[in-house]
């Protein structure tokens, strides 16, 4: 694997999850950098490191919710994908949707996985852990 660092893109509107999302990290002693977007709006601006934003640096993982204003989930990822700088990013969706149209909507742009938050409750340190375990394995592009 690649030396440099993971960092960690976090699209998530609710910040009760956000939150549990961070309590995870700490729990499991990841201290990768976390980066906490509200909205796809956001998340694309974090990326490109515009509005403000520095850039998130490469190599990166994107942990995306469906449901979010501005630009949802679907959305964020149908721009992600048609960027050449960004379109392989790995993208794992952690939503409360469990609509087959979102569903077949995040793997037709390429998903890594699709996580429905309600198996999980508030503890999202499984999530974690195994998002954790993915990203030291593979080979980022």
């Amino acid at each position: 694997m690649n030396n440099k660092t993971v960092q960690i893109l976090l699209l998530e509107d609710d910040e009760v999850d956000t939150i549990a999302v961070k309590r995870a990290f700490a729990n499991l002693r990841i201290v990768n950098p976390l980066h906490c977007a509200r909205d796809g709006v956001e998340g694309l601006a974090m990326l490109s490191g515009t509005d403000g934003y520095d850039a998130v640096p490469s190599p990166y993982l994107i942990i995306l919710d469906i449901n979010m204003p501005r630009m949802n989930g679907i959305e964020f990822l149908t721009n992600l994908r048609s960027d050449p700088l960004h379109r392989r990013a790995i993208v794992f969706v952690l939503t409360t949707s469990n609509a087959d149209r979102d569903r077949i909507a995040a793997y037709d742009n390429n998903v890594a996985g699709y996580i429905l938050k309600s198996r999980f409750e508030d503890d999202f340190v499984e999530v974690v852990r195994f998002i954790d375990t993915y990203w030291r394995i593979i080979e980022f592009p």
